[in-house]
């Protein structure tokens, strides 16, 4: 989550401010280290703003030319 809010160049205020979560979930979830922990329904509402900001999470199982987790922009739709 802090690498997604670096390539917005947003803080974790205005991360809870977009995805209707409290800023103290968003902080717990930033602190769990590594993996992100959470309610689902919050998880969702993050990763729904996130994706709706047009940043891309990559897991694991993505599909990355430079492998591994990470953050990306989307790319813009062609036409």
């Amino acid at each position: 989550m802090r690498a997604a809010r670096a390539l917005l160049g947003i803080d974790q205020k205005t991360l809870a401010e977009m995805s209707g979560v409290s800023l103290p979930t968003i902080q717990r979830m930033e602190a769990s280290g590594g993996v992100v922990r959470g309610v689902v329904d919050s998880l969702t509402k993050v990763v729904d703003a996130l994706n709706r900001a047009g940043v891309d999470l990559i897991g694991d199982n993505a599909r990355s030319e430079g492998g591994g987790r990470g953050v990306r922009f989307r790319e813009p739709p062609q036409g």
